[in-house]
């Protein structure tokens, strides 16, 4: 009840004006004119108490007028000339426009902030003697043991040392399906284990982990409004200031221009002074900008401020980073071609046990192919590695070599390829040549392969009409192959991890505002540069400090949704904008005209407050597709 309270106060308190007001209307002839001005000015000040006061507060502190001080200077001017009905109904209606905008920035924020419920606070540590004793979640250590038991949130960021379980990470990612994870895995701190009891170990300090890093950003996003947020924020200082000034006109020109009284007069200029005031001009874009990125946040996309989410919709081309961004960062064998009439098994034997014991990337990915088909491990073989050309042994009194062309000898590798290098090399492959005493009996072809939804997230940004750039240092061949098969616009090869910030800056000279995709360190200085910078999640941290947007799951294809997100965000907030002036021209025409009444011009005022805000509301919902 007491939590139910805090947060529907206000609601509360309007409602008891309301049932004030009512009560005043009714029993008003019978009391008479004083008991019915107590009853009328106590539904003025518990409604409007907490108006009031934030707008005297406002106003201190920023030395600027705001629109709760023109509510308050209207309703009194309208009291003060006897419309209490009328002054009490205003009170009422912005005080149900204050409690609806309260509550509904305080959804927006609870979308973001709610999975801050997850954020554990104890966890389960094994002492030496093997005992487990329960801590709080920010005094592990590094290398603690850590029992985590079905149902129970990974307290910290670790890998798993005894166990295999099922992970929910959808506080983190995004992703509502559950992962297995099995010994060596990484688990992440607020995660929650479905199915087995584990061990882990921790591995990073509770302020350093990826859900700790998530509430920073949140934190940032939401004190960080967009360039829109910032202008109507200076625009209604100044607003104010004007509306007051017309106000004060209104009070005097047209009892001497027009002869109305001075009664009908005073009156006009208090309906004047509520209809002018910009609440819903003020309204039209935090709470959408807001409900945006609460949006975005529970689809795995962290912006890092309303401005950062605002600039996406500009952006004219996205370059990206190739390896772990495009690509999974990790070479495959995708092609074995043996000699004839050779005894494969005996090569699938030996390669693999040679390459077993190289700590190369390209023999880690042999040794992970053919590990499946080796049916003998040969653990006595012992290897010499060449260092930029691959390894050698002697077996059963043969040798055998394991390496690049050059160092199996060049005119054998041709030979033996008899064209199949050229094919393999145009599409983006690294061969590896197995030689037995000198003469060529396997390549291999080895790709580090493009992800799964890398081809989809650039057909969806080409249907948007946004360029795409693949920004890599490997050769031109390789590169081409990639984007041939990626369907990107343009790539830059060859690019140093040293001159990616230029190449950013010509990619702007020639398209404009251009947008960095990232994972790396290297990335870092490109993905500050950028118009937007986009990072991986599971990235290195300082791609994630530098970057603007954050991508918690490595899915390429929240890219586009994230540009969509921004263009809704942009069509509501001009949608609002226009709205609430129009609103207001109308109300003020309407005035002048002496069409409208006070409660008329509260309802319509205060109605179009309330609309701009459950419009920015729609933010919430998913992306239509």
């Amino acid at each position: 009840m007491k939590e139910w309270m805090e947060r529907n106060w206000q609601f509360v308190t309007t409602g008891i004006s309301g049932v004030l007001i009512v009560v005043g209307s009714l029993i008003g002839n019978d009391v008479g004119d004083f008991w019915t001005a107590v009853i009328f000015l106590s539904a003025f000040v518990i409604g409007g108490f907490e108006q009031a006061k934030e707008g005297i507060a406002a106003t201190i502190k920023t030395k600027k007028l705001n629109v709760e001080l023109l509510m308050i200077l209207a309703a009194t001017g309208a009291s003060i000339i006897g419309y209490w009905f009328e002054g009490a109904i205003l009170i009422f209606i912005f005080s149900v426009s204050g409690a609806l905008e309260t509550y509904t920035t305080n959804k927006s924020k609870r979308e973001i902030t709610k999975l801050m419920a997850f954020q554990p606070e104890r966890a389960f540590r094994f002492l030496p003697n093997g005992d487990v004793e329960e801590v709080a979640a920010k005094d592990l250590q590094l290398d603690d043991k850590v029992l985590v038991r079905p149902g129970e949130s990974v307290p910290i960021d670790g890998v798993i040392v005894r166990g295999s379980t099922t992970l929910n990470e959808a506080a983190i990612n995004g992703e509502s399906v559950p992962v297995e994870k099995t010994v060596g895995a990484e688990v992440f701190g607020g995660t929650v284990n479905v199915s087995s009891a584990i061990t882990i170990k921790v591995t990073q300090t509770f302020d350093n982990t990826i859900f700790s890093k998530i509430i920073r950003l949140v934190e940032t996003a939401q004190s960080e409004p967009s360039k829109t947020a910032r202008f109507i924020e200076r625009f209604e200082d100044a607003y104010v200031k004007a509306v007051l000034l017309f106000v004060l006109v209104m009070m005097f020109l047209p009892h001497f221009a027009l002869g109305w009284s001075w009664n009908e007069t005073f009156y006009r200029a208090m309906v004047l002074l509520t209809v002018a005031s910009p609440c819903a001009l003020v309204a039209s874009v935090t709470p959408a900008t807001l409900a945006a990125i609460s949006n975005g946040a529970r689809h795995g996309i962290l912006f890092k401020g309303g401005v950062h989410l605002e600039n996406l919709r500009g952006v004219k081309a996205i370059a990206f980073d190739k390896t772990g961004t495009l690509t999974n960062g990790t070479p495959e064998l995708t092609d074995q071609i043996f000699k004839e009439h050779i005894d494969k098994q005996q090569v699938i034997n030996v390669a693999a046990a040679m390459e077993r014991q190289s700590l190369h990337p390209l023999a880690a990915a042999i040794t992970k192919a053919l590990d499946i088909e080796v049916t003998d491990k040969l653990t006595e073989i012992e290897v010499t590695d060449v260092p930029g050309w691959g390894v050698q042994t002697s077996y059963k009194g043969e040798t055998w070599q394991v390496g690049k062309a050059g160092y199996v000898g060049a005119e054998n590798a041709a030979k033996f390829s008899n064209g199949a290098f050229e094919r393999l090399a145009s599409e983006g492959k690294t061969i590896v040549y197995v030689a037995k005493e000198g003469e060529i009996v396997a390549m291999f072809a080895l790709k580090d392969t493009c992800r799964p939804e890398a081809i989809r997230t650039i057909q969806a940004l080409k249907a948007k009409g946004i360029k795409t750039i693949m920004v890599t240092g490997d050769n031109a061949q390789t590169g081409a192959a990639i984007q041939a098969e990626l369907g990107m616009d343009r790539v830059v090869s060859g690019c140093l991890p040293e001159k990616k910030v230029d190449v950013l800056k010509e990619l702007s000279l020639t398209y404009g505002s251009v947008a960095m995709v990232g994972d790396g360190i290297n990335d870092a200085p490109a993905l500050a540069h950028a118009a937007v910078g986009i990072a991986m999640g599971e990235g290195t941290d300082i791609a994630m400090e530098t970057a603007d947007v954050v991508l918690m799951k490595n899915d390429l294809e929240k890219i586009p949704y994230a540009y969509t997100l921004s263009e809704r965000l942009h069509w509501i907030s001009w949608q609002n904008i226009c709205f609430a002036i129009a609103v207001i021209l109308l109300l003020i025409t309407a005035n002048v005209f002496q069409v409208i009444n006070l409660p008329f011009g509260v309802v319509g005022h205060e109605g179009s407050t309330i609309l701009v805000i459950l419009n920015g509301l729609r933010l919430l919902k998913s992306n239509r597709k």
